[in-house]
């Protein structure tokens, strides 16, 4: 199988190309630092190509969700480093999803730093959980000041760093999925007339500008940044998708990036529900040929069609959530073309070792 054959993102060199997911999991401790179990969780699944982390916030405005962990303070860096050296002891290679959630978020959540941010005020749509794991209707964000953006790059820049600290093989930029950085780049959420606002150029304009601080940090080679065309999770819209992404990845190809990490529109609901959008467009066909570094791709991926990517060149890596959950051998199962173990969904997010640690490896 081509999947697991060797290739090489930037200066990550992958024994395989079946890539592990961001997954939220909830899990981590007091102050946001890695829950224990985490090195365990991580290095079980250490067989990857390579591993993206769960989304982790740059700071404490950056939060959106309780028990996700954080990678700004010293103490995250402690609890980050057991995990990166459980996953280098086992020959794998992990890197850091750098995170602001923006506008979904809640102020119990920040309660010293108030109200979420955003491009613009305005709310979305749906309920968000509290620090206290009740759901409450999403609060309406206040927008983010041009001096104030330039703390939020400085902030992903200082994140970029404590990821270098904490012994991470690069970092990703999340700017999919509805957070902040979508948030600036679809007009459905940012109504701004300034420089970060109305044309697409000035909406890309921030993606751009944390790109470079954290290469500043790292290297283009170690840095990696996720976008979610055509993706409608948490609220999110535009009304040219295709010009936006078209123009968006024209920008990033000077930057020689590791790889640009896509999702397909037919898993928009990014975790929330099993359903398949049969009838989306195909990211990988509409940008694929528009990209000339390295690319992986996600979003509902199975064994089959996660071959048929990577030998129509489509994709040069696949990134699997629910599966790697469930498997953490998934590269074994998929060289013995062995059964799956299912995943539990009850026990996605927070919790202990259940439906973290406890699923079983295939038999020697």
């Amino acid at each position: 199988m081509k999947l697991l054959t060797a290739e090489t993102f930037g200066a990550i060199a992958a024994s395989n190309r079946v890539i592990m997911a961001p997954l939220t999991r909830m899990r981590a401790g007091a102050g946001d630092v890695p829950n224990p179990l985490a090195a365990e969780y991580y290095s079980q699944r250490a067989s990857a190509g390579f591993i993206v982390t769960e989304a982790s916030q740059i700071c404490p405005l950056g939060k959106g969700y309780p028990g996700t962990p954080g990678i700004y303070s010293d103490e995250q860096v402690a609890g980050w480093r057991t995990v990166t050296s459980a996953v280098h002891a086992r020959g794998g290679k992990i890197v850091s999803q750098l995170w602001h959630v923006g506008r979904i978020s809640h102020s119990s959540l920040h309660p010293e730093e108030g109200v979420p941010v955003a491009p613009s005020s305005i709310a979305p749509v749906g309920q968000v959980y509290t620090a206290s794991w009740q759901l409450a209707d999403y609060e309406t964000p206040r927008a983010l000041s041009v001096n104030e953006i330039a703390y939020l790059i400085a902030s992903y820049r200082h994140a970029a760093i404590q990821a270098k600290a904490a012994g991470f093989d690069g970092v990703e930029v999340h700017a999919a999925n509805g957070y902040l950085l979508d948030q600036f780049l679809q007009d459905g959420s940012n109504h701004r007339t300034d420089a970060y606002g109305g044309t697409v150029a000035n909406r890309t304009r921030i993606v751009l500008e944390v790109l470079k601080a954290v290469i500043a940090v790292w290297g283009s080679e170690r840095v990696g940044v996720r976008l979610s065309p055509y993706g409608t999770f948490n609220d999110m819209s535009d009304t040219d998708s295709l010009g936006l992404f078209t123009y968006v990845i024209e920008q990033l190809n000077p930057l020689k990036l590791a790889y640009l990490h896509m999702i397909e529109p037919r898993a928009t609901d990014a975790g929330g529900s099993d359903r398949v959008y049969e009838g989306a467009p195909s990211t990988a066909q509409l940008f694929r040929k528009l990209y000339k570094g390295k690319v992986v791709m996600a979003g509902g991926y199975q064994r089959e069609t996660a071959e048929e990517a990577v030998t129509a060149g489509l994709a040069d890596g696949i990134a699997f959530g629910r599966l790697f959950l469930a498997n953490p051998d998934l590269p074994a199962r998929f060289e013995r073309g062995a059964s799956l173990n299912r995943y539990d969904r009850s026990t996605f997010y927070g919790g202990g070792e259940k439906g973290y640690t406890d699923y079983p490896f295939l038999n020697p």
